[in-house]
């Protein structure tokens, strides 16, 4: 099962799978369709996307193994940097791969995660065996949707842009945005991305 809200993206994935013998696929845009889905077709593999409209990726891992604790979750991400693969194993991804992986590897990853193993690429994994994330750390303060819109910060968007990609309410961010600035101790949006770039929840 596919699950990303860019259907070129899957349409890309779904040419790439279907090298692999006895591949059926089925695909979601959202994490309300995934949800669905998962519990009409009952898919051996999910590959989910962290960036989804709605309920985001990690939240649909937690729900998806609230669902099935035996689901097989390989999370394929824009997001190359150790934090996010490190909150995505920790919600219950059996694997981590970014979008610049290259299709071998990603064939590795399905076969591995399908058969019951885990498969994290390898320099992120490499990344991840020297970096420490403690609660006591800014990143442990930041909840999941917390990074989502500080991420979506850092790379420009408006308040109001990230409230309709995220389908929240401009309040909503808006109060997340305070609450965020306070765990971080500052006071201004433009610090904000210069601490997301810093901690590495946002390329520099």
């Amino acid at each position: 099962m596919l699950v990303d809200d860019h259907a070129i993206v899957r349409a890309g994935l779904r040419g790439l799978l279907a090298t692999m013998s006895r591949t059926e696929l089925v695909e979601a845009a959202t994490g309300e369709d995934a949800l669905a889905l998962v519990r009409a077709a009952r898919p051996d593999l999910v590959i989910l996307d962290l960036n989804l409209p709605g309920i985001g990726g990690l939240e649909l891992v937690r729900r998806l193994l609230a669902e099935d604790r035996t689901a097989r979750l390989l999370v394929l991400s824009m997001h190359a940097e150790p934090l996010y693969a490190a909150r995505a194993i920790e919600a219950g991804a059996r694997g981590y791969l970014s979008k610049n992986a290259a299709p071998e590897e990603l064939l590795r990853a399905v076969r591995k995660v399908a058969e019951g193993g885990r498969y994290i690429e390898n320099d992120i994994a490499q990344e991840l065996a020297v970096q420490t994330v403690s609660a006591t750390s800014p990143l442990g303060q930041l909840a999941d949707r917390d990074l989502e819109i500080l991420r979506s910060l850092a790379e420009g968007r408006s308040m109001t842009e990230i409230a309709g990609a995220l389908g929240l309410s401009y309040k909503t961010v808006a109060n997340t945005c305070s609450q965020i600035k306070a765990k971080l101790g500052v006071a201004r949006t433009a610090d904000l991305i210069r601490v997301a770039i810093e901690i590495g929840v946002a390329p520099g």
